[in-house]
């Protein structure tokens, strides 16, 4: 779930458990009585409500309410089955366009049926992803060592504005992170801000981090700003695809997968890729049978290069090079399924499938 998504409504999102209260990304949700669960899945049955923190939040059934995260509202609709809407915007129209290009890249996104007008709005009309799915969990991985654009960074110095809501932003996480100055002002700069937030989670050190996670039975849950070491990551994804082999071996074949395409892809080779997540999904339907697919996503940020420009997306970014790291973290993440079930959990914590 991208950060700037927002909240889901007002209610608190909490996934995992911990012994420390320092970090609620380890909390596990109470669990609901018989009665509540039997109409949770009356509730499921009947709409198999998806989530944004790819594109694809809405719900199935368009007799109910639609859900959209507060950030961006309006930006989704539902449409014709097996298809969404998403407010067009140019950099990611350029996109989806130049991706019906690239036979690489069809292999691994959505289904681009190119654009419409809506209620006086201009929507890209892409697959839905979750449509074979019957109970999906979800997971959004943010890729790369970087979420903005070098753009971003430059705008942001020439108008240096110290800001009053990202100071507060950073001493929610962290009173200690602010230098006496800004203490002092009760405020920090836009680029300070943006470099902080990559290194607090796994995003500046292992080239990735989890947006958010919506597990099938449970409410979605995006309180992962700190989880940042490979244990922490591991931990949260062996109970992500509730510690199935069958389920990590899946997975970890089309990661492989889509790191071998994206080599071989022309669009990726010529375009600096920001912002972008892959988006893992899996369920287990009732033959028992677990069912498993990644995509990559969001394409708002992705910018092409200039002709004398050249990224191989692992090399480490120095301002001005454009690299993004997207390799970098895609070995990281492949590397991580691999030795998913050999990773230590984080020092004091139980890490046991839950009957």
């Amino acid at each position: 779930i991208n950060a700037e998504y927002g909240e889901w409504l007002n209610k608190d999102f909490r996934l995992f458990e911990a012994s420390s209260a320092d970090m609620p990304w380890m909390r596990l949700p109470s669990r609901k009585s018989s009665q509540e669960r039997q109409s949770k899945s009356k509730s499921w049955g009947l709409i198999k409500q998806v989530v944004h923190w790819s594109p694809f939040v809405q719900v199935y059934k368009k007799k109910y309410p639609w859900v959209q995260l507060a950030g961006h509202n309006g930006a989704f609709k539902p449409c014709d089955n097996g298809t969404i809407l998403k407010k067009l915007t140019p950099k990611e129209f350029y996109c989806l366009t130049d991706i019906k290009n690239d036979e690489h890249m069809l292999e691994i996104t959505p289904k681009f049926h190119g654009k419409i007008e809506k209620e006086g709005e201009e929507y890209v009309k892409l697959q839905d992803l979750l449509a074979e799915f019957d109970n999906p969990s979800v997971c959004d991985i943010k890729m790369g060592t970087r979420t903005y654009l070098e753009e971003e960074l430059a705008k942001a110095r020439e108008k240096l504005v110290m800001r009053k809501d990202m100071y507060e932003k950073m001493v929610k996480v962290d009173d200690k992170e602010p230098t006496e100055e800004e203490h002092k002002l009760r405020a920090v700069s836009k680029p300070r801000y943006m470099q902080w937030r990559e290194k607090l989670s796994s995003t500046a050190t292992l080239g990735f981090r989890i947006d958010g996670i919506k597990q099938a039975d449970r409410d979605p849950d995006k309180n992962f700003k700190t989880v940042r070491t490979a244990p922490e990551v591991a931990y949260v994804l062996r109970k992500h695809i509730d510690y199935k082999e069958e389920t990590r071996l899946k997975l970890l074949e089309r990661l492989k997968e889509i790191r071998s395409t994206l080599e071989k892809s022309h669009f990726f080779r010529r375009h600096e890729v920001i912002g972008s997540s892959l988006l893992l999904v899996h369920d287990q339907p009732t033959d028992g049978v677990a069912k498993a697919n990644i995509w990559m996503i969001d394409f708002g940020k992705t910018t092409p290069l200039l002709e004398n420009e050249t990224v191989n997306h692992r090399t480490p970014w120095v301002e001005g090079n454009r690299e993004d790291g997207f390799l970098y973290g895609l070995d990281n993440l492949v590397k991580l399924f691999e030795e998913l079930d050999q990773i230590p959990p984080p020092e004091g914590l139980q890490d046991t499938p839950q009957s």
